[in-house]
């Protein structure tokens, strides 16, 4: 059902003559029917929670921030955006084979592998002149075979080549290390260890955030709108919960605060005062058994913030309610937490949530309706405040009992008064002129006298 509408605020509304006009069930009350006004919530106030869950707050001129998120790299890149994610992902292997095609580069260049004589990829048409001009005696250096670092290296594309096959293990079967050089076997180790960190590294930084507990919350309900009703004699504010998935959240909880200003006894001003708001699906107990949506309450009784706000005064508070379900994902075991928030201007006077959940005979299986979930529909709801209300039924009681005990005094006056038996006194029973006071014994018992009229009596048992 639509919900009403009004012009104006609440005080402009009037009361209905039908259904609205009529005594509440149990206070005796004159209810209306509250109609919401239309407004923008952005002009009223700015949300501190987003209604998906984000919190709107912006941290700034933080000393050394920087600093701070680069000592905690992991969770910056796990709370990062993907781009973000990807880019250093990307970064991470090119700077590394970049940085040890360097380190291989000055090995085999200080180790001469790269000079003419000792490059065994030279150029074909310096060999050829080489070989023509070279005289038929050899020399001591071309008696003795070379023996470089690492094998097929020409130059710094093949280092860095030769670096990413060493750092993951790709092994082409032409470039490898010899016994020559120490320093290369050394920097060969220390680049397999680096590249195994590495892609540890990345590889938990990425199921991180493909896991994150967050996204299962775009599955964790909450309604449009807050309602507040009565329930059992006493105004309650409500919203509902539901979860879409089959795997449930196992010791799932509800909590919620209220924001809004507040002045000390002291005058001191706390401008986002948090108030605790009891909350439950009982009202009490905030602890759920979350198997289908679940209509939260809250009872507005003495100890709430909300006691004294009337239809009217609540539409021009400035508070913002904040709730939050908490609990364990049944699948990975990870902790979740799904935030939404209410405005004023969100608050439902006098509505109530549509029940969704339905027995289906055929598949002998409860079916819900997720095209319920946020239906409300019309109920007679007091429009005062509940500490009037609570006033209101303390007055009617003490009037009731009042009411109560005159009619009893009424009906003894008017109705005649029976009086039980009355038991006589020995003096009032026996006549002293006529018999002897020794001769009577003592086991004789008194007689027993009816009084038909109450005259000079003060009262039906009284003994004579």
């Amino acid at each position: 059902m639509r919900p009403a509408r009004c012009i104006g605020a609440v005080s402009e509304c009037k009361p209905k003559t039908g259904r609205g006009g009529k005594l509440g069930p149990s206070t005796g009350v004159k209810t209306a029917m509250y109609r919401q006004a239309r407004f923008s919530s952005r002009r009223v106030r700015k949300r501190v929670v987003f209604k998906n869950g984000d919190c709107n707050v912006v941290q700034g001129n933080v000393a050394k921030r920087r600093r701070r998120y680069l000592q905690d790299i992991f969770t910056t890149l796990v709370d990062a955006q993907w781009r973000w994610t990807l880019l250093v992902f990307a970064l991470n292997f090119l700077l590394s084979w970049l940085g040890f095609a360097i380190i291989w580069w000055l090995i085999v260049y200080s180790h001469g592998d790269l000079s003419p004589e000792n490059n065994p990829k030279r150029d074909a048409s310096a060999t050829s002149h080489n070989q023509t001009l070279a005289s038929p005696v050899k020399t001591v250096s071309e008696e003795k075979e070379w023996t470089p670092c690492v094998k097929d290296v020409s130059g710094f594309v093949s280092c860095f080549l030769f670096s990413v096959e060493t750092q993951h293990t790709i092994g082409y079967g032409s470039r490898h290390t010899t016994e020559e050089c120490p320093e290369a076997i050394f920097i060969m180790c220390l680049q397999s260890i680096v590249g195994v960190m590495i892609q540890a590294f990345m590889v938990g930084i990425v199921f991180a955030k493909l896991s994150r507990p967050k996204k299962r919350t775009q599955t964790l309900l909450f309604s449009r709108n807050a309602v507040i009703c009565q329930r059992d004699g006493r105004l309650c504010l409500m919203f509902r919960v539901g979860d879409m998935r089959k795997s449930h959240i196992v010791e799932a909880h509800v909590r919620a605060q209220l924001i809004r200003r507040k002045v000390t006894q002291e005058g001191e001003v706390l401008p986002y005062y948090q108030h605790e708001l009891m909350v439950g699906e009982d009202g009490e107990e905030d602890k759920i058994f979350f198997i289908w949506p679940t209509t939260i309450v809250h009872k507005i009784d003495p100890t709430s913030p909300l006691y004294v706000l009337s239809a009217s005064e609540m539409i021009r508070e400035r508070f913002e309610i904040v709730v939050i379900l908490e609990g364990v994902i049944e699948s990975t075991g990870m902790t979740t937490q799904a935030r939404s928030s209410y405005l004023p201007s969100e608050v439902l006077w006098g509505h109530r949530f549509e029940p969704l959940v339905s027995f289906k005979k055929e598949t002998g299986e409860y079916e819900v309706d997720y095209s319920l979930f946020n239906n409300t529909y019309e109920v007679d709801t007091p429009l005062c405040s509940a500490k009037a209300l609570d006033d209101l039924k303390k007055m009617q009681q003490q009037q009731d009992s009042q009411h109560n005990e005159h009619q009893h005094r009424l009906e003894l006056l008017i109705s005649p008064t029976k009086y039980a038996p009355l038991r006589a006194s020995p003096r009032d029973a026996l006549d002293l002129a006529s018999v002897d006071s020794n001769s009577i014994s003592p086991e004789e018992q008194p007689s027993l006298v009816t009084v038909t009229s109450p005259v000079d009596l003060p009262g039906p048992e009284s003994t004579i």
